[in-house]
């Protein structure tokens, strides 16, 4: 390793980035002179050139942030960077903590979690390394065993599924009971959920089954910033030793016996009406699926969508529930088996998807919100459901449909806007059993019917303190089955709703934002929304802004670490609430409308009232897509605008620049439509590295040519429309 090339890099990456880059330069020079374990030296000597100064900084200019979902982010070498260096310094942190905490106790125990990610570099940030480099092939599972035999160098017994198999995997719901069940201190999750492939994550749950809040979680994050040094077993003698020891199966069984028993049999199971159930390539299969099976369900799986580190068969390799694309392979299966319904959970088996068949063979996509008010109905109001009553909670982002629900059911509580993340609900449930008062409401956690939130999450039992993909599942399978027998679908089912209580509709968007630069735009937006706060939004006068970072209003900031969940700012309008954070667990800017009722009033009936309200909240959504932008001196056409979520900004921002005038030359260019396509795939193709662009660019393919038509002269148009339509 040359010094030479180590000074000249450190002083490109000042001169380049200013104070950022001297604070990655620093970075640097500890993890390539060895000061931290496991940090590859020999790997990042080759990082050394001035090509890769971008890839550098972006990998050592911060810590890989504590955020909402524990520490997330890219495989790669660096601190800003997921790797086996942040996870030991992570887990090391955590049993400092724990002994700070609970003191030299020979007792401590915690749960380890992963699931199936196996790092691949998809994306090729790391091509030039070749294709031996140290991270190739680091798993959720390898990550794992470390961390077991870190918390056995420390004395701390650690339960792991299947010690010794590598394919041992284990859910967050299924954590999250564990650590309970086991009678632990604590867990840690290695995963990065619905998370790209190329990403990782470790997530930190207290004894309680949730993750810790501010300030608990500062106290954390502050024992880890001062860990220098790593303790560490031989992962077989640990297991030989007894300090890393297997889950037993009957804990797996009474997790799918306390489901059996809420379901209440409240629908007997029809081996005539088929249910379709994807984990998604992850772990689902061992929760939802088991919860499915014992039911009756006996739910017909994709055959390859079983557990896969890269999510091969999933489109866009994005296993999330919340991107209707991803299961278009499952719904193409469903078909083959005459079933009318597809069920989905994401790969850590916490989220839950649902697409059903309509009468003309469409498929129907649900988002979370159109979920949770499916799930609140049925368990509260239904004449043919449990009608149970007790305490609903829910987001501040999470469809307001649930509180009237509630008023109608009676004699039932509501807990609602908390802050945007389950370990808020989970935190609630905790300070209801230690028998206080929150909002008003004073009760058992035992009287939980149902906490859900946008991001198609639900709790329905108090023992699980995170969200849980199976409850929803075996509650939506039942549905489905009653209403196929009556003729009817849970789409007409979601319309009764509507007109009962209200045409709400909720439209979500994402801007991602990638890197040091995509941080500061995030930053300049939110910043911007502060500074000069708008009297007017989405063609709506803002009647009232709320920032709930204000501390007057709010109360002072908990710690450092309760900034980030409060970054937050809504505005209202007389016609919709629009809420804007960024995302704790990806780079990206969110922002929620929830369209009201009587916005655009209209007497439409069923189907016909939602495509109403959903293209008024579309047309909302896309003017405050573009006048978020406008903050940042960035703005969209209509077509980019049609690219789905996914996409980074600045490839979007590169299709409308680049690539459409491009493809409008090519039409006049090309004779052949597979030419012309072949084209665009290979035009397109860093959209969504890995995996095929094309089908993310249909929406924005359609939208041109109908804007090109009688303007562009070429006998492909009609053709290319037909191939995007």
């Amino acid at each position: 390793m040359s010094a030479r090339d180590l000074d000249r890099t450190c002083e490109q990456l000042e001169e380049r980035y200013g104070a950022k880059g001297r604070d990655a330069a620093a970075a640097l020079r500890r993890w390539i002179g060895s000061e931290l374990p496991f940090t590859h030296p020999e790997a990042l000597d080759a990082h050394l050139r001035e090509e890769h100064l971008p890839l550098l900084f972006d990998a050592f200019w911060q810590l890989l942030p504590f955020g909402t979902g524990g520490r997330r982010g890219r495989m790669g070498y660096g601190q800003n960077r997921m790797n086996e260096t942040t996870l030991a310094m992570t887990v090391q942190g955590h049993c400092d903590y724990l002994r700070r905490d609970l003191g030299e106790r020979d007792d401590l125990q915690v749960v380890v979690a992963n699931d199936v990610r196996v790092f691949r570099d998809l994306a090729g940030h790391y091509a030039f390394l070749g294709d031996a480099h140290p991270l190739l092939g680091v798993s959720s599972r390898s990550l794992g065993e470390m961390a077991c035999s870190i918390y056995a160098g420390n004395g701390i017994t650690a339960w792991f599924e299947r010690p010794g198999d590598a394919a041992g995997m284990l859910s967050t719901p299924s954590l999250s009971y564990l650590i309970a069940a086991l009678e632990t201190q604590g867990g840690i999750n290695l995963s990065a959920s619905h998370n790209p492939p190329d990403d990782n994550g470790v997530k930190t749950y207290d004894a309680f089954g949730s993750q810790p809040v501010a300030p608990d979680d500062q106290r954390l994050i502050d024992v880890m910033a001062r860990v220098t040094d790593v303790r560490r077993m031989d992962f077989a003698a640990a297991v030989e030793g007894g300090l890393v020891r297997a889950i037993p199966e009957e804990r797996h069984r009474s997790y799918v016996d306390l489901y059996v028993a809420l379901y209440e049999d409240c629908w007997q199971p029809r081996d005539d009406i088929p249910i379709t159930f994807t984990p998604l390539c992850g772990v689902g299969g061992e929760t939802a699926g088991r919860v499915l099976e014992a039911l009756g369900f006996a739910p017909r799986q994709p055959p390859d969508q079983g557990p896969d580190g890269s999510f091969a068969p999933i489109p866009f390799h994005a296993p999330n529930p919340e991107v209707a694309e991803a299961t278009l392979p499952a719904r193409a299966f469903a078909e083959t088996q005459g079933s009318e319904i597809v069920l989905s959970c994401d790969p850590d088996a916490d989220r839950v998807g649902l697409e059903t068949r309509l009468a003309d063979g469409s498929w129907f996509h649900f988002d979370g919100n159109q979920i949770a008010a499916i799930l609140g109905y049925f368990l509260m109001l239904d004449p043919q459901g449990p009608q149970r009553r007790g305490l609903v909670i829910e987001t501040l982002v999470t469809t307001k449909i649930l509180g009237r629900i509630v008023d109608e059911a009676g004699d039932s509580q509501l807990i609602d806007d908390l802050l945007v993340g389950f370990k808020y609900v989970a935190d609630v449930l905790k300070r209801l059993g230690r028998g206080e008062t929150y909002q008003g409401v004073r009760c058992d956690p035992e009287q939980l019917v149902l906490a859900a939130e946008e991001s198609h999450g639900v709790i329905m039992l108090p023992e699980i303190r995170d969200k849980d993909g199976a409850p929803a599942c075996m509650y939506l399978a039942a549905l489905h089955q009653r209403l196929r027998v009556q003729g009817r679908t849970l789409l007409d089912y979601y319309t009764d709703i509507l007109e009962n209580f209200g045409a709400y509709d909720n439209l979500n968007r994402s801007i991602v934002m990638q890197g040091a630069e995509g941080v500061a735009k995030r930053d300049a937006i939110m910043g911007s929304l502060r500074t000069d706060m708008p009297t007017e939004i989405g063609g709506e006068k803002v009647l009232r802004a709320i920032d709930f970072a204000d501390e007057a209003e709010f109360g002072p900031m908990r710690s450092e670490s309760d900034r980030t969940p409060r970054n937050v700012v809504q505005l209202h309008t007389q016609a919709f609430v629009v809420t804007v954070r960024p995302s704790g667990t990806e780079p990206k800017l969110k922002f929620y409308c929830q369209l009201l009722p009587g916005a655009g009033e209209t007497r439409a009936k069923g189907t016909d009232l939602l495509a109403a309200i959903r293209t008024g909240a579309e047309e909302i959504a896309a003017r405050i897509y573009n006048e978020l932008l406008a903050r940042i001196d960035t703005s969209l056409d209509t077509a980019s605008l049609q690219l789905p979520d996914i996409v980074d900004l600045d490839r979007k921002v590169d299709f409308e620049r680049e690539t459409v005038p491009a493809l409008r030359e090519a039409l006049g260019r090309e004779s052949e439509l597979d030419a012309l396509l072949a084209w665009l795939g290979e035009a397109v193709a860093p959209m969504t590295p890995g995996s095929d662009a094309l089908p993310a660019v249909r929406g924005a393919v359609a939208t041109l040519c109908e804007e090109w038509r009688g303007d562009v002269e070429s006998p492909l148009l009609d053709p290319l429309a037909r191939w995007a339509g």
